[in-house]
């Protein structure tokens, strides 16, 4: 019976976990134990973060919603509410690029949200 060599699907392996890792600093991009080390912790990494960014994108808008509002006289809470109760629907990363590019758009907007929570 002829005896297999296993050497092309080895090096195969070796080479799509060196693809991966090339730009890697030192070993971690030439060695296939490290590298492969690397790729895997470089995964998880990716993975957790995409999921991350999300959170903190969300918190970037909140804050510059808060400090928008708060320079117009209304506190971010409250502010939410009045947009909720007024049924404005646009969302925070809307809110926040208003605040930051189009501050007069935004204080019609928290005038409104203060005459929705005078009405109530």
């Amino acid at each position: 019976m002829p005896r297999v060599i296993r050497g092309t699907m080895t090096h195969k392996r070796h080479a799509k976990i060196l693809k991966l890792a090339s730009g890697y600093w030192g070993g971690k991009s030439r060695l296939f134990k490290t590298a492969k080390e690397q790729v895997m912790k470089s995964g998880n990494y990716a993975f957790r973060d995409r999921r991350a960014k999300k959170r903190e994108f969300r918190r970037l808008w909140i804050t510059r919603i808060s400090a928008a509002c708060r320079m117009n006289g209304m506190p971010y809470g409250r502010f939410i509410e009045a947009l909720s109760k007024a049924e404005i629907n646009l969302d925070r990363k809307v809110l926040a690029e208003m605040a930051v590019v189009d501050a007069q758009g935004f204080a019609s907007l928290v005038e409104k949200a203060k005459a929705q929570l005078a009405s109530a």
